[in-house]
Formats: structure tokens, sequence, C-alpha cells
């Protein structure tokens, strides 16, 4: 249904182009008043927005409901923006607004398996769309008669512009108003209009906006016909039979075996480790290799059961597959283990958190694999699974003050403070940005006084970070809700009563 629908689309007649340039040149404008020299924050969400109304305007399938629940769709998916303006936030936004515009053409698959291929044809030739637009290739019809219907339209225009430049100018020697309103039209700032770096801008736009408004995908290519059933065969004895599936099933659990063995000896257990070795460095060594083998193993077992291939029906191999997911799992549960292990240790990182988020995400995986050899689900219905899980993770992490999150928690388990784990990284904190302030209070209310040296560096970075951020270029554009939050605390917080300063005065 989908190609039937692409298929017409593509070979549809233009229509309600003037509606299309209007949209395109309002949000040009739109653009350029919100965000050009402008630092990011609501702006973003307002252009967003402004897109949104672009596509659902120029919609060339109007459908009232599909519209309305690609809208709200769209609308939650650029919320992050509101938040923060972050890289995360900026793909969800451009994930609802590929989904709007895919329904508004009517190219939105109705099978919810189908949207990544369509989404990756449709992002795969979106950038070249506007460029497509100003270079095409001479010598076919269509492009002909759009360059005729162009020249037609200058000579159309050329006898009213210049017969306008004259009366104007007529007007202006005859009429001392109208001279000294044209008098008051600053040229300079009309130039400016035609700064280059400006041009690029409006043309970037352009880039970005033109093939949401009038999308296209990627065109297929036809499929040869291959020797099917010799390359079936031979792939299937030699790679995938029964035989090797099950050698390699037996080899896997023996090897999985050994390292939860270990695993469940040190980590869980307790147990000395050899000389040199610390349970830090055990750990750190062993998250992410463990996460790369899970995800080899995922791999494996889309390849060995799949439908009607040696290694679906067969019980021993599904036992063998079985046992195996579940090493797996426990083996992302130990990374997760490690790096926590590993944090206690040497403290948490945004680094270390998309570790912890990702193994999480792995086990999720394996656990759907397994859900799906019980159930007897395709792997589109594993794909699905997994990018919905995906995408909650991802939508809700966007939400997510991290920076905030890691302050507190390295202040908090700092040596200053629980008198264990590795001294507070000041330095680390401030280079996560603004949002660290209220952590660096509690560490500055907190700290004693065996620590006032690294108390006072505390205190210069904060004042320094504070002074910063309250000069940062202020525009109602570059609002977000947490810049508003931090700014809202930094005023409550010099509302309240001063602490007492020591004989240097330095706030103690």
């Amino acid at each position: 249904m989908t190609e039937v629908m692409e298929a017409s689309a593509v070979t549809e007649p233009r229509r309600h182009g003037g509606r299309v340039l209007a949209a395109l040149l309002i949000l040009i404008a739109l653009a350029d008043f919100l965000i050009f020299n402008r630092q990011p924050g609501i702006n973003l969400f307002l252009l967003a927005l402004a897109l949104m109304a672009g596509i659902v305007i120029t919609a060339r399938r109007y459908l009232p409901h599909a519209l309305l629940a690609g809208l709200g769709a769209a609308v939650a998916a650029a919320m992050p923006l509101v938040e923060s303006p972050t890289i995360l936030g900026f793909f969800f936004c451009l994930f609802g607004l590929s989904v709007l515009s895919l329904t508004g053409s009517g190219l939105l698959p109705s099978r919810l398996a189908a949207l990544p291929s369509l989404l990756l044809r449709f992002v795969l030739i979106s950038p070249f769309r506007f460029l497509i637009a100003l270079f095409r290739l001479p010598g076919r019809s269509d492009n002909e008669n759009a360059r005729l219907r162009l020249s037609q339209t200058v000579v159309v225009w050329v006898v009213p512009v210049l017969s306008a430049i004259v009366f104007v100018a007529l007007f202006r020697s005859a009429n001392p108003i109208i001279e000294q309103l044209l008098d008051k039209i600053d040229l300079a700032a009309l130039l400016k209009l035609l700064d280059p770096v400006r041009i690029l801008f409006w043309l970037t736009v352009c880039g970005f906006a033109w093939p949401l408004l009038r999308p296209r995908l990627m065109r297929r290519r036809k499929r040869r016909i291959a020797k099917a059933a010799i390359v079936e065969v031979s792939s299937e004895s030699a790679l995938f039979g029964r035989a090797a599936i099950l050698r390699s099933l037996v080899i896997f659990n023996l090897l999985f075996a050994v390292q939860t063995l270990l695993d469940l000896t040190y980590l869980w257990g307790g147990a000395a480790l050899p000389d040199g070795m610390t349970h830090a460095s055990y750990a750190h060594r062993g998250a992410y290799p463990l996460i790369a083998t899970a995800l080899l193993a995922a791999v494996f077992v889309l390849c060995a059961i799949r439908p009607n291939r040696a290694g679906d029906r067969d019980r021993l191999i599904r036992a063998l597959v079985y046992l195996w997911i579940g090493q797996n799992i426990l083996l992302c549960i130990s990374a997760v283990f490690r790096l926590d292990l590993y944090v206690d240790t040497y403290a948490l990182t945004e680094l270390r958190v998309a570790a912890g988020i990702w193994m999480m995400l792995v086990a999720i995986g394996l656990a759907l694999i397994l859900l799906r050899i019980l159930l007897d689900r395709s792997n589109a219905w594993l794909i699905g699974m997994n990018l919905a899980v995906l995408t909650v993770v991802l939508y809700g992490s966007a939400f997510v003050d991290f920076p905030a999150v890691i302050a507190r928690f390295n202040v908090e388990y700092s040596l200053e403070l629980s008198g264990e784990g590795t001294p507070l990284d000041l330095d680390y904190l401030c280079d996560l940005g603004s949002t660290t302030i209220p952590a660096l209070d509690l560490y500055i209310d907190s700290v004693e006084s065996p620590w006032r040296t690294k108390k006072l560096h505390a205190m210069d970075l904060r004042f320094w970070m504070a002074y910063q951020f309250e000069n940062r270029p202020r525009d109602w554009r570059s609002w977000n809700y947490r810049d508003d939050r931090i700014d809202t605390y930094i005023a409550e917080r010099r509302r309240a009563p001063s602490p007492p300063s020591d004989s240097d005065g330095h706030r103690l």
C-alpha cells in the first residue's frame, strides 16, 4: 500500500505551489527573526511549531484525523526543546516533523514495522532535495516547462517593477512628504540583509524546510533475480546448518559459563583478586567489552533462529539458545554492577551514565529476543519493539538534567562529604555547566574545615559560573525551562541570609 501511495505522490502534478512558496518564505522570515544570531532556546520550539503549521497547511492529502494525530505526535516530540535545546531534543523534534510530513503527503505506512525503512529512505534523500530543485538536469520536459513558466513570470513583472520605480522617483521629486519618508529608509540596514552569512542561513533553512513541505522517498532499486536455491542451500549447510549452530551454541555456552562463574566469584562473592588488581580495575576492564559481547550474541541468535531454518524448530538448539540468552542477560546485569563499582571509586561522568543506559537497553533487547523466539514472532516485530523501547528511554532522557544529577551525586558521595570514594573533581563540575551551581552550593555549605583550601576554590568557581550565567546574552527567544530554573535558584539564593565570612573576606 505504501508503494501505491508513493507512486501517486511522485506522479501527482504540482498543486498548491503558491501555498508552498508562501509557507517557505514565511518560515525563512520566522527563522531569521527567531534564530539568526540568537542563542538556542525556546526559539527552536517555536520554529518547529511554525514548521508543523506549514506542513499541515500545505498537506497534499488532507486527512483530518491522521493529520491531527501526526500533529500531536510532532508537538510531543518537540517538547524536549522547551526543557533545554539539546541535540537529543533536536533529533526527537526532527523525527516528529518527518512523521507529520509523511502523514500530510500520504506516504506514512499503515504498518509500524515499515516506518524505520521508510524514514531511512526519506532522510537519505532529504538533504539533497533543495539542491536538486535548484540545479535540475536539463533535457527533461517538466524542467523545460518549469523554466518556461519562470521566464514568463519574470517577463510579466519586468514592466510593473520598472514602472513603479519611475513613478516613485517622480513622486519623490513632486511630494516633500514622500521624499522625507524615502529619506528615512536606512539603506545600510537593508544592505545588512544581504550579508553572505545571512543568505547562507536562509538557504540552509530552505534546505531544511523544503523536504518537509514536499517530502519524497528514495526510489527502491529493482531486486535482481538470483539463483536463490543454490545460495540458500550452500549458506544453510555451511554457516547456519544444524551442525554448525549446535556446535557454536555449545562452545558459546561453555565460554560464557566461565565468565559468569568468574563474576559470581569476584564481583558478587567478593573473593580476593590476584595481586596488583583492584575490584575497580576488574570492573572497568569488563564493563564495555561485555556489552559488545552481548550485541554479537544477539546478532548470532537472529541469524541462527530464523523461520524455516535449521535452528527454528530444533528443541535442543532452542534450549541452548535460551540458556545462552539467559547468560547474556546475566552478563549485562554484571556489567551494570561493574559500572556501579567503578562509579563508587572514581565518581560519575556523562559517559558512565550513557554506558549504564546503554547496558540497560541491551539487556531489554536480549529479553525481547527471548520473547520473540518464545512467541514465534518475526524480526520485524523485534525491531519495532526495540525501537519503541529506545524511543521511550531516549525521550525520557531528553527531559533529564544529567549534568545536575551527576554533580549532585558526585558531591554527596565525594570523599569530603561521605568520607569514602574519591575527592570531588571541581573542574569537571565546572565543565558540566551552570546547572551544577546548586550542587556546588551544597558542597560549599557542607564541607568541613580540613578541606578549607578546596572549599575556597569551589567558592571562586561558583562565583565565576554564576557571573557568566547571569551575564549571558538574554533574549526571550533564547529562553528555556532549564536556564529559568537556575535563574530562579540564584535569585532565591541571593535573597537568603548570607553566611558569615572569614578574616580574608571569603564566605564560610
